[in-house]
């Protein structure tokens, strides 16, 4: 499988199907692999690659500091993740391209449109992330990390992370690196020798870059309201993924299309009807 340097950071991607480019933000939180496409909860069930590689230039990457993907040590926004997609798309010469997200993969998704909309031709929320209780549990990860890293030391979170070959979201004490600390034996070696104090800092700050408020998080609603980007938006219904995220992000996009559809209906011919039609325009 090709990697690429995107914006600094080792890239592991994949070029599937033919037709217009549709660039896709993996589900899956801090485990944003291109495999979640194929494996993970909803997407296991209705298989988008299956279909939409028939009709599109479907592009698949492992997200920064996920998968094999490599990752940079800084406070990480949702701006960080559009411009290693930015740069993904530039090495691949592709001017400007559909974007779809599942999950997490929806917060970038709306931060691009509003950032860089000359190189978006649509958007495709599908199960945006957010919610009171997925606020709650994302600062209680991030805790959870702070406090072993306070207790032992950045030698002792690589230490672990190498142990369990686990990244953040099995293993909350690994933090939002480990995915990078498993495989990358140079970025370990560095990592081990971050200050404990700054590091904790700038790990603290990510809380508020990330899960800063109890709806879908992203982009401004101020900004979202300025965009007309065509958007499809598929609501989820749990505690990561709650409906009034969803319905939040109806209501901040003036040119969407919310498919008011139960999950239990979201099957795989209701799913690849609603999508490529929305894609067709």
């Amino acid at each position: 499988m090709p990697f690429a340097i995107c914006d600094g950071i080792n890239t592991r991607y994949e070029v599937l199907g033919k037709g217009p480019a549709l660039l896709m933000f993996a589900p899956g939180g801090f485990n944003a692999t291109l495999e979640q496409w194929s494996a993970l909860g909803i997407y296991a069930k209705i298989k988008p690659l299956e279909w939409l590689t028939q009709h599109y230039t479907c592009i698949v990457f492992d997200r920064r500091e996920c998968g094999q993907s490599g990752g940079r040590v800084e406070r990480v926004t949702y701006d960080h993740f559009v411009t290693h997609a930015l740069a993904l798309m530039d090495h691949l010469n592709i001017e400007k391209a559909h974007i779809m997200g599942g999950c997490m993969g929806c917060c970038p998704v709306a931060a691009m449109g509003i950032g860089a909309p000359e190189r978006v031709k649509s958007m495709i929320l599908w199960w945006p992330v957010g919610g009171a209780k997925y606020r709650i549990s994302s600062h209680q990860r991030m805790a959870q990390h702070l406090a072993y890293v306070e207790q032992k030391g950045m030698q002792g979170v690589v230490d672990l992370v190498k142990e369990t070959g686990k990244p953040f979201n099995a293993d909350p004490r690994g933090g939002p690196w480990a995915s990078v600390l498993i495989h990358d034996s140079a970025f370990a070696a560095n990592f081990a020798k971050l200050d404990n104090e700054r590091y904790r800092a700038l790990a603290a700050g990510m809380i508020r870059s990330l899960f800063d408020r109890d709806t879908a998080p992203g982009a401004e609603p101020e900004d979202m309201l300025q965009c007309n980007l065509p958007a499809l938006i598929v609501p989820g219904n749990d505690a990561n993924h709650a409906t009034s995220a969803a319905c939040y992000l109806e209501e901040c996009l003036p040119n969407v299309q919310y498919w008011d559809m139960p999950v239990a209906g979201q099957t795989r011919e209701a799913s690849e009807k609603i999508v490529l039609e929305f894609l067709a325009g």
